[in-house]
């Protein structure tokens, strides 16, 4: 059974202007994504600035996310690195916290071969008895996930069920779910693509836009998995001139600004990323505007 079907937000980290997670806006932020229809919580991935938590941070964000959203949708944790054993550590940490599942990025910067690739995920998956979802991201890691190398991980270990898939490139996700033949759970990672990947059979996405129009992007997916393509369709295009500003600057400087926007207060980013060039900040105003979500 798929850890979940839909719209999955890729959650932010809100902190405070020292840099300190703000565990009371984060509560906010979750109770906001569940009253508004989520249908699960991707916690300390890319959009949760996980690259700058301390490792006690990152299970400290974990184990809030779990507690406060209680069981009400699944909760998966962000437990990836470029080193395998810090890996297989912190998600052993987040099984034992509670976690539904796992989001498992690629090694990136040292990157490997297919083999390598092979190997460290089936060293974590084999660690835990989670679900695990592998991420592939070759704009952020330098290394792409072969479908190849997702087929076999999901045929040879039993808890690597599937993949957010974030290459941008279809004909590869075309060529994945034909050779998967339905052995992998594909999730699509780009919000300007969740239509043309769930034709291809995916599940749903894990989303960014989700921070600031979590019933939007649910109802996108959900008309589609009840057969309404064409309405599916439609949500899709008319969020498109929103998803391409939440990503006119490297991810999650646009979102936490969308949610400052908002009132939200998501906060401050931790360097190296910085705050919004005045100019993409003013395009995304306009295109929050037009979507009817400012």
């Amino acid at each position: 059974m798929a850890i979940f079907k839909g719209a999955g937000v890729a959650i932010v980290t809100p902190m405070y202007a020292d840099g300190r997670v703000n565990y009371g806006k984060f509560t906010e932020l979750i109770e906001f994504q569940i009253k508004n229809g989520t249908d699960a919580i991707i916690v300390c991935g890319t959009t949760g600035e996980a690259s700058t938590l301390t490792h006690e941070e990152h299970l400290d964000v974990i184990r809030h996310c779990v507690k406060v959203t209680g069981g009400r949708v699944p909760v998966i944790a962000g437990t990836g690195s470029n080193c395998t054993e810090t890996a297989v550590y912190l998600s052993k940490e987040a099984e034992e916290i509670g976690a539904d599942g796992l989001l498992l990025v690629s090694p990136y910067y040292n990157k490997a071969t297919q083999n390598g690739l092979y190997a460290h995920f089936k060293a974590v998956g084999e660690a835990v008895k989670l679900p695990v979802l592998l991420y592939n991201v070759p704009s952020r890691t330098g290394c792409n996930i072969l479908p190849e190398t997702i087929v076999r991980l999901c045929r040879d270990v039993e808890n690597i069920v599937g993949v957010k898939e974030a290459s941008g490139n279809i004909s590869q996700i075309a060529h994945l779910a034909a050779i998967a033949k339905g052995c992998v759970d594909i999730y699509s990672g780009n919000d300007d693509q969740i239509v043309p990947i769930m034709s291809l059979g995916g599940l749903g996405v894990i989303s960014v836009l989700s921070n600031v129009a979590p019933a939007q992007t649910h109802e996108i997916c959900s008309r589609f998995l009840e057969g309404d393509v064409r309405e599916s369709c439609r949500l899709q295009l008319e969020a498109l001139e929103l998803c391409n500003a939440l990503f006119c600057e490297v991810n999650p400087i646009p979102v936490k600004k969308a949610l400052n926007l908002m009132g939200m207060e998501a906060g401050a980013l931790r360097m190296p990323l910085s705050e919004m060039e005045p100019a993409n900040a003013e395009r995304l105003e306009k295109a929050m505007k037009a979507y009817g979500i400012l």
